[in-house]
């Protein structure tokens, strides 16, 4: 996250609380309001494993903490 009271937390770690209330303001429309929005939806919709394949996946290839 490059901004805000989260700076330098990996989008996918975001709480859902943090991502809900940006929902209320409004994702910009920009390249990184699609990936809030898509991790809000994701985060909202019970669907988490796919954030943690994701990283596992990174993780194995070298590309995450």
């Amino acid at each position: 996250m490059p901004y805000g009271k989260y700076k330098g937390t990996i989008i996918a770690d975001l709480p859902s609380n943090y991502l809900e209330w940006m929902a209320g303001k409004g994702f910009t429309k920009d390249k990184m309001g699609m990936l809030l929005s898509t991790t809000f939806e994701i985060k909202t919709n019970g669907l988490s494993d796919i954030l943690l394949m994701v990283k596992k996946s990174l993780r194995q290839a070298g590309g995450y903490r």
